[in-house]
């Protein structure tokens, strides 16, 4: 991935106030897995699909990471109030007014996804009321099925 890119979405000096707010990770006990990643590549990569708005599955392969690892850290990231932390580390650094600009649009972003995230797995998986009641016998007499406009 072109590190203009990266510096771009993650300056030194964010990556500086951001890296002793991260969560650390330690060995599974059972072992295996993969071998950790540069945490500031993940953390690059989850700013990346924030700012941009694309799904976590079109994360690019250039950055080095997979889809599965920066969705998995952003998660524990919320859990651990990284976004809310970052916000507030901000202000107190001199000199950071880009940072906390840039910062503020990270932490709205990655407030939106998390609400949209919590509010995706709180809502039950049913099919559209037109499913439920349809009986099947539309189907079997050559009608369309009952949800779809004819």
């Amino acid at each position: 991935m072109d590190s203009d890119l990266f510096a771009r979405l993650v300056p030194d000096g964010l990556w500086q106030i951001a890296a002793p707010l991260l969560p650390s990770f330690g060995h599974r006990p059972q072992g295996g897995g993969t071998a950790p990643r540069d945490e500031r590549i993940v953390f690059t990569a989850v700013v990346y699909v924030l700012t941009s708005g694309c799904a976590w599955r079109q994360l690019p392969r250039a950055f080095g990471v997979s889809p599965a690892t920066a969705h998995r850290r952003f998660v524990l990231w919320n859990e651990a109030e990284l976004w809310r932390r970052l916000h507030d580390a901000i202000p107190e650094q001199r000199g950071t007014y880009g940072e906390l600009a840039w910062t503020s649009t990270i932490v709205q972003a990655a407030t939106a996804r998390a609400h949209a995230t919590h509010a995706a797995r709180r809502r039950p998986a049913q099919p559209p009321a037109a499913v439920q009641q349809g009986s099947g016998a539309d189907r079997d007499a050559g009608s369309p099925p009952a949800h779809f406009p004819e």
